[in-house]
């Protein structure tokens, strides 16, 4: 096998995820249960043999690091490492100014390894994905450049990054999020290319491309709007069409899955993809898992049984993480991180609760995401009256109601 190195960009701020990035970056938030965004992209390469991953951090990273540190640990012995890199500052007392500049800024860690191939892919979306069959096609055909993309409704297209192909599978147009007319796939007037923010390089032809960038002074230094859109006219820049990737254990209707979590309300909703009785995405391929840290929290607890008061202890359509207590509430269409406390008569609905959350007796919880810490007095109803919720928290355009982490809730 080639020797390859992957560059992962997780310094990102995550603005758009606010109040759950106040305190972390985006790919530390946690997601699933017992997982964290980044887990995602770290497994695909783990899981496809490829064991040699570099992780940039930025902002609010202390979450994060903890995170990669205690979590991935792989064998040193056999060349085989998640290492995180910082912001060096390297070329002067600047953070990374664009994903293209943070490459620029960590030219030596590339040079070092001397990898004949080098991913450079983002940390903040959830697929499954096996990065080797991507190297296959990048080699097939002589690529510079191989852009991962995934069909996407025209209405998106203003959200990513457009591709145009032609009959080969070669890039021949690429507009950055464009604002009106985007360039449709052939024969299908309702759908775009959009880039998956994950690339392949051979590894002198990015060295060459990211050192142009850094002396433009005109570039926004990014991958997207100053690397593959001046480089597809003059370079091997080939499309690979995502939907094709084949993984193990993965279903036809879970093939193609991939989900930018970057909102509130996607990230919700892709939470909400995993508990469906038949899930368009599966936590439970042990073909391809996606790992993750193991804590020594106890097994999940249910009690109580009295239906004649009212008092039942019961999860149903949700995920329950390790450590959590349902003591005679109910839960129904929700995910729980390690270590929740639902308390007796309260129900929780639809909802996302973080690690160490105690839900007070009596309580209504619907449609809300509750970050780690937090505890609800008895008696509190959230997520049945958005006026009064907009009052106290972040409430989101399609109604979720969002509580920081560590927030001081008073009964109401």
């Amino acid at each position: 096998m080639a020797k390859t190195l992957a560059m992962i960009l997780a310094g990102g701020e995550g603005r758009r995820l606010d109040p759950l990035t106040r305190e972390r970056a985006k790919p530390a938030v946690p997601f699933g249960g017992r997982y964290r965004i980044i887990d995602f992209v770290l497994s695909n390469f783990a899981n496809s043999g490829l064991l040699r991953m570099k992780v940039l951090v930025q902002y609010k990273s202390e979450s994060l690091n903890t995170h990669i540190q205690r979590a991935w640990r792989l064998a040193a012995l056999l060349d085989q490492y998640v290492e995180l890199v910082p912001a060096q500052m390297r070329v002067g007392p600047k953070w990374f100014e664009g994903s293209a500049d943070a490459i620029y800024q960590n030219l030596n860690i590339i040079t070092d390894e001397e990898p004949e191939f080098t991913y450079v892919f983002g940390a903040d979306h959830v697929y499954r994905m096996d990065v080797r069959e991507m190297l296959d096609y990048h080699r097939d055909n002589r690529a510079d450049l191989t852009v991962a993309a995934i069909p996407i409704p025209v209405e998106e297209a203003h959200e990513f990054g457009i591709i145009e192909v032609d009959g080969e599978g070669r890039m021949v147009g690429f507009v950055e999020k464009p604002k009106q007319d985007p360039k449709t796939m052939p024969g299908d007037p309702t759908r775009c290319l959009a880039s998956m923010g994950n690339y392949l390089f051979t590894t002198d032809v990015l060295v060459q491309e990211i050192v142009r960038d850094a002396g433009d002074p005109q570039s926004a230094h990014d991958f997207g709007k100053s690397i593959v859109a001046g480089m597809y006219a003059r370079k091997r820049v080939f499309v690979y069409d995502f939907a094709k990737n084949v993984v193990p254990g993965q279903s036809e209707r879970e093939r193609g899955y991939w989900r930018d979590v970057g909102s509130l309300d996607a990230y919700y909703q892709a939470n909400m993809d995993l508990v469906d009785v038949d899930p368009i995405f599966s936590l439970y391929n042990d073909q391809w898992p996606i790992f993750t840290i193991q804590y020594n929290y106890p097994p999940a607890k249910f009690v109580f049984a009295n239906e004649r008061e009212g008092r039942v202890g019961r999860a149903t359509d949700s995920l329950v993480s390790e450590g959590c207590i349902i003591s005679g509430g109910t839960v129904h269409g929700s995910i729980l991180s390690p270590k929740v406390r639902v308390n007796s008569y309260a129900s929780v609905e639809g909802s996302i609760l973080f690690e160490n959350v105690t839900i007070g007796r009596h309580c209504r919880i619907r449609k809300a995401i509750i970050d780690k810490h937090v505890e609800i007095p008895p008696g509190t109803s959230i997520g049945y009256d958005l006026e009064a919720d907009r009052r106290r928290f972040h409430v989101t355009e399609t109604g979720i109601v969002v509580i920081p982490k560590g927030m001081r809730v008073d009964a109401g």
